[in-house]
């Protein structure tokens, strides 16, 4: 009973994950726009200059030059981001990191699914044949976690694959598949950089799960039971668009600090420059005001809803061609 749902729900999530992938690399993109690594400030340079700028205002002729920091990128939009990447780096590069996708979703979609799953057939009431909405959420929240664990590793290479494009050419990592770049991971960063921003993919995975396929289900069920369209495509897609903007508007927020985190370069001897997902936020907001906390949400609702759409209708196919098995 259980093996069947990790195999539709597997199936449909790796079709909906490949055919949405541009979009979802668009929104790492513009959820990176912004973002500066600028040097703290050095307090024995910065002592080393109190005797000049002293001297210069006794009139002395002693010039200091002072770094002016870089003036910010313009944010842009998707279609402008989407068209910049295929001019710097050609058409394929939309499917950077497409390996890491795909694995990503065999780990982390299939594993939510199945066990969301099992948890509805535990939990759905036998006389009314539905499952109340707080179990729902709470089958949701418990399987989206257990799948963001398992699929972590895949998810920290996704992004990076995805980000690798719109670095200097001296400072890409250059990944040639996600094997590659768990392998480079581990020996270069170790084990644990693989559950880099671990606690943050939870979270969203967590707030993605409940609202998606809750929402779904709950949706679905309202349309069927008011008599306002009979179960069909039209009911799938109906449900399935509505339950993707639930989706987005919850996770937008974590999604932003987690890719950054895991983003991150670390070199050897220096301090990260997040210290940790909170810190993330904060010079977020900081340097680039609480709405830049929804960077990104435009192309993550056109990735969202096409994806959810995909998912759920190709997971009813699947059903109805294995529902002998």
């Amino acid at each position: 009973m259980g093996v069947k749902g990790f195999v539709e729900g597997g199936i449909a999530s790796i079709v909906a994950g490949c055919s949405t992938h541009p979009m979802d690399l668009i929104k790492v993109r513009m959820q990176l726009q912004g973002e500066t690594q600028v040097p703290k400030p050095d307090p024995a340079a910065a002592q080393a200059l109190r005797p000049a700028l002293a001297a210069a205002a006794r009139g002395g002729s002693s010039s200091i030059h002072v770094p002016v920091p870089p003036t910010p990128t313009p944010r842009v939009g998707p279609i402008a981001v989407g068209v910049r990447i295929i001019q710097q780096e050609g058409v394929a590069a939309m499917f950077s990191g497409v390996s890491a996708t795909m694995l990503r979703q065999c780990l982390y979609s299939t594993t939510r699914m199945g066990l969301y799953d099992i948890l509805k057939k535990k939990w759905t009431d036998p006389e009314s044949g539905n499952m109340p909405l707080p179990r729902k959420i709470g089958a949701g929240l418990i399987a989206g976690a257990i799948g963001a664990m398992v699929g972590n590793p895949a998810d920290v290479a996704m992004v990076r694959m995805q980000a690798d494009g719109r670095l200097p050419a001296a400072q890409r990592r250059n990944y040639k598949s996600v094997v590659d770049a768990i392998t480079c991971m581990a020996k270069q960063e170790g084990v644990t950089s693989l559950w880099r921003g671990s606690s943050l993919t939870v979270n969203r995975a967590m707030l993605v799960t409940a609202s998606q396929l809750a929402s779904y289900d709950q949706i679905k069920e309202t349309i069927l039971d008011k008599g306002l369209m009979r179960d069909g495509l039209g009911t799938h897609i109906t449900a399935s668009f509505a339950a993707g903007f639930v989706a987005a508007v919850a996770s937008n927020p974590v999604d932003v600090i987690k890719t950054r985190v895991m983003n991150m370069k670390v070199e050897p001897g220096a301090a990260p420059p997040y210290k940790g997902a909170l810190d993330c936020a904060v010079q977020t907001v900081r340097s680039e005001g609480p709405m830049a906390l929804y960077k990104g949400f435009i192309p993550t609702i056109s990735r969202q809803g096409p994806f959810t759409v995909v998912l759920f209708v190709t997971l009813e196919q699947v059903r109805k061609l294995l529902k002998d098995f």
